[in-house]
């Protein structure tokens, strides 16, 4: 027995050179189809009225391509809210960037609009936002994913704050975390203000929340 293993392992490694490699660009296209097909399955039904059978039949793959992705529909909402997060990061990262920074209520404004068309678009995640919210009051988890991703927006908030200080447009004295939680709770008003009552607009929302500075 002892002398058949060097064969038996010649043997696996002579068929496992001939097995297709999946790519990296090819798993990270299989996981985004789950994901969209998640996202489509929770706007339509809600996360606790979508089952795994749901996304299954919505991605078209078997259950054992799903799950060797991910482990289950909580891991699932974890990664679409980390993505969306990521997204509304790199609207906003180019107005942050920019030297010398533009004013604070042209960010609010042009930021607003970005993450509007991103949140209501076709595949819009604005409807999932409440969702992802109430789940992570639930779910150490998905509020700990959520917290990380939110705690970078405030920092980029933060640093365009500090910018402003620099160039007399906000008080000198005052602390750049907390006005750039301020600015971040006006993003997240803004988008339940929009869902609620729909007629809401990126322009005339920053141009409120400009009329309260000066």
């Amino acid at each position: 027995m002892l002398a058949d293993e060097p064969i038996v392992k010649n043997e696996c490694s002579f068929y496992d050179a001939r097995m297709p490699r999946v790519s990296e660009a090819h798993r990270e296209r299989r996981r985004q189809q789950i994901l969209d097909a998640a996202r489509r399955c929770f706007i339509r039904k809600g996360f606790h009225q979508s089952t795994m059978a749901d996304v299954f039949a919505e991605s078209g793959l078997s259950a054992g391509a799903v799950y060797r992705y991910f482990r289950g529909k909580d891991e699932i909402i974890a990664a679409i809210a980390a993505t969306v997060v990521d997204n509304v990061t790199e609207l906003l990262r180019p107005l942050v960037d920019q030297d010398p920074p533009p004013p604070l209520d042209a960010v609010l404004r042009h930021g607003l609009a970005s993450v509007d068309d991103l949140a209501f678009g076709e595949d819009g995640f604005a409807q999932l936002a409440p969702q992802v919210w109430a789940e992570a009051l639930r779910d150490p988890v998905l509020l700990e994913v959520v917290r990380s991703r939110y705690a970078v927006v405030r920092g980029m908030l933060s640093d365009l704050v500090r910018a402003e200080q620099k160039v007399g447009r906000v008080a000198a004295d005052a602390d750049p975390d907390d006005v750039a939680a301020v600015l971040f709770g006006s993003i997240i008003g803004y988008l339940l203000q929009r869902l609620l009552f729909g007629e809401l607009r990126p322009g005339p929302y920053a141009a409120g929340l400009a009329a309260l500075t000066r």
